[in-house]
């Protein structure tokens, strides 16, 4: 059909750890997905394979982007670099700093996936450099590896290791017909003063062959001052060359991908009640000046990009302590008393709309599950062809009647009656979920529509009391839910182009 159904398996040290949904028909897919994985702290890899699904037979991998830990925790790069540079705190020994997370966020070309060149297995290296002497030595110990690609039709390989450093090159002895050699061998390097700062260690494995060109089996490199500072021995986990080492000039596309890489110092609970106590001060003694608090200082520093994470955290946090009403009162309070216009209520993304969206989100997805799930399955599984917007009609493709294609306006009148339909069981189900929605949720929403009493009391805003609930349990929650029901674990796939329309339609 000149098209593709692509779909992206993301691998940690060669190990499946996330698969997207399918995007159907497209060669130009969004998916807008994200992970959060908790990964080993001595990891070594990432990478994306970007698959076409088949119904009959096997997928087809289209290509792949591969990072090493290297690569990612290199400084922030890219957009994200741009935007996110001054995000919040990173730990360090314990200590908290301002420095960024490192992370990569650009289109990274993919490269042609071999099965024949994929790499898997260890090395068992032992590196260090003398402190003393003119030139100084780097030893390179190459003790064995471990569970190496077979690369030979006899299922094994004939592996050797290549080291090169600073433009020098040596080589271990070849072991034949194993995929768990053991060289014991130590190659020495002389270095110059000067190669000492920025130069990189690499260590190849090879696959010799007697007829053509060596086979490749994985690679590792360190950075040289590394090295120098302290000796460096364990078993290393191989890597396959960069993407875009060897692409082909992005005939096979490209994948934009945002990685973040945060690592956490996680101390003992104790340590961090002085901070539990500063942030839950203003809501447990409300006497004091709000400006002068720690909530109101962080809501005032909190920039727009970073004000998604500062509410999810406050509101973990607070639902800990048994306080997420008190907190988002308090929010609530302080954004009401900045409110001149009543018609402008919550539409930005404060800190108190981000707040209280996360917390339905944490409290409520169950309570949503079982209000949207039944309409959205069923809008899922009869695929009906819905649309309003004229430009965007094809006749030809709705039902045929009498042999010709339906006119605009039976388009129309069956999109609306379609529309009605669904619309109507959601308004159903929600209307008649009253006893089965949170009593946190309940509780937070009784306090809203009293504040906002409070601070628009004349009969001409008698509504707006309405309004500010609505505007979030429906336009924050419920309407987001049918829009993308995959982001609220609603669907484990998007919705193909057909029912994805029926669904925005729905949602507006």
């Amino acid at each position: 059909s000149g098209s593709s159904d692509p779909y992206c398996v993301v691998k940690v040290d060669n190990e499946v750890v996330a698969r997207t949904a399918t995007v159907w028909k497209s060669l130009n897919p969004f998916w807008g997905e994200e992970y959060t994985l908790r990964l080993p702290h001595g990891f070594s890899s990432l990478a994306v394979y970007v698959l076409d699904e088949d119904t009959i037979g096997q997928d087809d991998v289209i290509g792949k982007v591969s990072l090493s830990r290297q690569q990612i925790s290199a400084e922030p790069r890219g957009e994200w670099g741009a935007q996110q540079g001054a995000g919040g705190p990173t730990w360090h020994h314990g200590v908290p700093t301002l420095s960024p997370p490192a992370g990569v966020d650009s289109w990274l070309s993919l490269a042609p996936v071999d099965p024949d060149e994929e790499v898997q297995g260890e090395i068992h290296l032992e590196l260090g450099v003398s402190k003393q002497g003119h030139p100084r030595v780097l030893r390179c110990h190459l003790l064995e590896a471990r569970d190496l690609a077979p690369r030979d039709p006899s299922g094994t390989s004939d592996p050797f290791a290549r080291v090169l450093c600073c433009g020098h090159t040596l080589e271990t002895a070849v072991i034949k017909k194993t995929r768990f050699p053991r060289w014991d061998e130590v190659l020495e390097f002389e270095l110059a003063e000067g190669e000492l700062r920025e130069a990189v260690l690499s260590v190849e494995l090879w696959d010799w062959d007697i007829v053509g060109k060596n086979d490749f089996l994985g690679r590792v490199e360190f950075p040289l001052d590394t090295i120098c500072t302290e000796p460096t021995k364990g078993w290393f986990q191989l890597l396959p060359f960069p993407s875009g080492a060897r692409d082909r000039g992005g005939q096979l596309g490209a994948l934009r991908l945002a990685v973040r890489l945060e690592e956490d110092t996680v101390l003992p609970a104790l340590c961090y009640q002085p901070l539990i106590r500063l942030l839950t001060e203003p809501v447990l003694c409300p006497g004091q000046p709000p400006a002068g608090t720690a909530l109101a200082i962080l809501e005032e520093v909190t920039s727009g990009d970073s004000r998604q994470d500062v509410a999810t955290k406050l509101v973990k946090i607070f639902l800990g302590q048994g306080l997420a009403v008190p907190l988002l009162d308090y929010l609530v309070t302080r954004e009401l008393a900045r409110t001149t216009d009543p018609n402008t209520l919550f539409r930005s993304n404060s800190l108190a709309s981000k707040s209280m969206e996360q917390f339905m989100k944490v409290v409520g997805l169950p309570y949503l599950h079982e209000v949207l799930r039944p309409v959205v399955n069923r809008i899922f599984e009869e695929k009906k062809y819905v649309e309003l917007d004229p430009g965007k009609m094809e006749l030809s493709r709705g039902r045929r009647v009498r042999g010709g294609s339906l006119s605009e306006a039976q388009v129309r009148e069956s999109s609306l009656e379609l529309l009605k339909g669904y619309l109507g069981d959601i308004v159903d189900a929600i209307v008649g979920s009253v006893d089965k929605c949170p009593l946190l949720m309940r509780v937070a929403f009784k306090q809203l529509r009293r504040r906002v009493e409070e601070r628009f009391p004349s009969e001409q805003h008698e509504e707006v009391r309405y309004f500010a609930i609505s505007g979030f349990l429906f336009l924050r929650f419920f309407a987001p839910a049918v829009l993308t029901p995959k982001l609220f674990s609603l669907r484990e796939q998007h919705a193909d182009p057909r029912t994805g329309r029926t669904l925005l339609l729905l949602a507006k």
